[in-house]
Formats: structure tokens, sequence, C-alpha cells
């Protein structure tokens, strides 16, 4: 049995949702555009999308992140990835399937960790696509990447918490469906410093609750929102705090594991489109007398892609397969090191397509303009480059200290800096 083996089925909705990207979402694309354009509001949620959703459903692409077969898919993190990649080829292929964050990694958390209640009231809705969610950790008057830095005040009084604070990069909180935020703040501030922070259900239009702000990313105002939400002495019952005070890094380590996949597999798909991009506009302009593919940067550009598209796949491959077999702790430099490597190559590829296109390529008329200004910022969600290097850098050196003990407890004089 091959090391990456997946189930008939898993193959047969492969098939399946490549045929609804070519029958639908690719030609739905300029739609979405126009009806957007039409409404003038950058958060405008055009019917075109909600047509697709329909078809998505009906085909059964619906849910395919759901590891819970019912409400699901019920695939592997290995089934799933292939799927996530295709998805990715298009901005819209995420959403028309519910399949888009940060509504998936929520859906998870109140499948895990959510009361009854919360998965009448939220998780049913999210999960039938009627409903969307944001996840607010980030600050902005800390360094939010390291997340023992969180601010946000959640003081306990009688039967609830008082948050005060301020958030911002809360994705989706502008979308015309948002009605849940999930909160991350600090409990107890005396607590050893993972057990200091917890995470909340909090409805969008609670008391104290104000969005301030849509924040711009290279310029684009993305529809779902990326929102400055203000706390100002909002209540939460007791009841809404997950799994228990004191759990939000645990939480955060369960989210955070397959979100990751996703993210890296949706950017293997914009980088493939780049290629088939790159390799159509190359084909069909001609300067100084020739193609412009018979140049020999284009064609090392183009073979440098190809190269780099499949050292990427088969490592996020190796990090779900990881997951699966062995859990997240286990595979957590894998994890991390797609999060350097996929975003970075695939920026990389539609860098150069973008070249390649001249000044047509910085413009709205092809998908890469919008994909680089999304994979740069892939750098920098769920834990900047430099995070990830940090602890991959740890764990590879954990290994030589831990041999060099080792070898001075057998009697060896083992020098260690």
């Amino acid at each position: 049995m091959s090391l990456f083996d997946i189930s008939d089925r898993a193959q047969q909705l492969q098939t399946d949702l490549l045929e609804f990207m070519d029958s639908h979402v690719y030609p739905a694309e300029a739609v979405y555009e126009e009806q957007m354009r039409e409404s003038g509001d950058p958060h405008f949620q055009p019917p075109v999308l909600e047509e697709l959703k329909a078809e998505a459903r009906r085909r059964g692409l619906w849910n395919l992140f759901h590891p819970h077969p019912g409400t699901g898919a019920g695939l592997t993190n290995l089934e799933y990835a292939p799927l996530a990649e295709i998805m990715g080829r298009s901005h819209i292929a995420s959403e028309a399937c519910n399949c888009n964050a940060p509504d998936t990694g929520n859906m998870e958390v109140l499948e895990l960790f959510g009361t009854a209640e919360h998965k009448e009231k939220y998780l049913r809705p999210l999960l039938e696509g009627t409903m969307a969610s944001a996840f607010a950790m980030t600050e902005p008057a800390v360094a939010s990447s390291d997340a023992t830095n969180v601010e946000l005040s959640m003081v306990r009084d009688g039967e609830e918490y008082v948050l005060n604070g301020r958030k911002w990069f809360a994705s989706n909180a502008l979308h015309r469906n948002c009605k849940v935020l999930i909160v991350m703040g600090k409990t107890d501030p005396s607590a050893a410093p993972h057990r200091q922070q917890s995470m909340m259900v909090v409805p969008i239009d609670a008391p104290g609750v104000t969005v301030m702000r849509g924040l711009p990313v290279f310029g684009y105002q993305d529809r779902e929102g990326h929102a400055e939400i203000d706390f100002a002495d909002v209540r939460v019952p007791v009841a809404d705090v997950l799994k228990g005070e004191g759990e939000g890094f645990a939480i955060s380590q369960a989210r955070l594991g397959p979100g990751r996949i996703h993210h890296c597999m949706r950017a293997i798909g914009m980088a493939e489109r780049a290629l088939e991009l790159m390799c159509r506009r190359a084909s069909s302009r001609v300067t100084f007398g020739k193609p412009v593919s018979e140049n020999a940067n284009v064609q090392d550009w183009i073979a440098e892609a190809r190269i780099e598209i499949e050292m990427i796949r088969l490592l996020t491959l190796k990090a779900a397969y990881l997951m699966d077999t062995v859990g997240n702790k286990e595979a957590r430099t894998e994890i991390a090191a797609i999060k350097v490597a996929a975003p970075n190559i695939a920026l990389k590829i539609v860098d150069r397509a973008i070249q390649v296109h001249g000044g047509a390529g910085v413009t709205d008329d092809f998908p890469l303009a919008m994909a680089w200004a999304h994979l740069r910022t892939l750098r920098l969600a769920d834990g900047p480059d430099e995070v990830h290097k940090r602890a991959i850098a740890r764990q590879e050196l954990r290994q030589y200290r831990d041999t060099a003990v080792s070898a001075s407890t057998n009697g060896h004089k083992v020098a260690v800096s």
C-alpha cells in the first residue's frame, strides 16, 4: 500500500469537485465580480455565491472539511487535503462548499468544546451555511505572534465574565451573515503562562461589542472583512466559556493543526492556477520577435514552479498523514514547516506569473494580484514565519541536547553550549 493511498470515495469527491469547478465555479467568478461592483458594498453577499452553495450542497460537495460523518464528509486530513487544494484555485470555491476559514475552525471548536446550546444555536446554522462566524484573538496593542501577550481582560463577576479590550483582524466579522465570535482573552493573569487564557462564545450583537472598522489588506477590502472590534464591559455567561477557564491554549492547538493543512493546500491550489496562467500568457504573447515562453528565464521560472509545487504538496501531505496516524503533537515540526514553505513558495510563483503578465498582472482582470495579497498576508496569519521557524529549530536542537545529556550520563565529557 502506498503511503498516501486514499479511499475510493475520497477520490470520487476529487473528480466531482473538479467537475464542479469547471462547470460552475470558474464561470461564476466574473459574475461574482460584476455583482460585487454593482452593489457598491465591499461586504455584499452576491446572489451567485448562494447559487453556488445550493449547487454544491445538491452535489454532496458540502462541509467536506468536517471529519465527523453525518455532519460532514467524514474524511481524514490526508483525504481532505487534495480537495482543499482544488478549492484554493478560486477565491470563491471554499465558501461555495462551506469549507472557508475561519468558519471551518470555529465549527471544529464548537463541535469539540461547545455546549448543547452552542451546537443548536450556532453550530447547526454554520454547518447549514446560513450563518458566518469570526475568531477574535489578535490585538493591536501587543505582539500577538506570542499569544501569551493577549491582554483582553475576562473578569469573573458572579455567573458572568466582563470583557474589556480591543481585537483586530477578526476575519469574517463584516460578513453579512456573521452572528457569533469566538474570543480569546485573559481570565487569570497570575496563572502559569499557558493557563491564563480562555475562549468564550460571544454574539456579535452583544451589548458593548462594537465593530470599529474593516482593515484593508494591501488596499483590498475583503468581502468577509478583517475587523477591529472593541469590547467594553461585555457580559458573557459562565456557560459560554469553552472547555473551561484556562483552556484557551489547548483549544488553539486543537483548532490550528487541521487549519494549517487547509491553508497550505489552498495556497498550493493558488500556485497551480498561477502556474497555469503563467504558461498560457507566456505562450500567447510575443516580445522581440519570439514567444515569451522561449525566454530562458521564463522557462526556468516554469520549471522551478513545477518542482517547488510538487515539493510542498508532498510535505503537506506528509504532515496530514502524520496528523491522522500519530497525532498533531508528533507532527508539529511538519505542521510548522508547511506553514512556512507553502505560502512563501506560492507567493514566489504568483509574483513571477504577475511579471509574465506585465501590467495586466497587477489589475483585477486576473486573480494574481489578489492572490499575492492573500498569500503575503498568510505569512502572518496563524503565526508569522519566524514563530514557526523558531519552533522547528528548537525541536531540531532538542535532539542534540538530549543526545548530549545522554552521552554525559554515560561517562563521556560533552561540551554543551
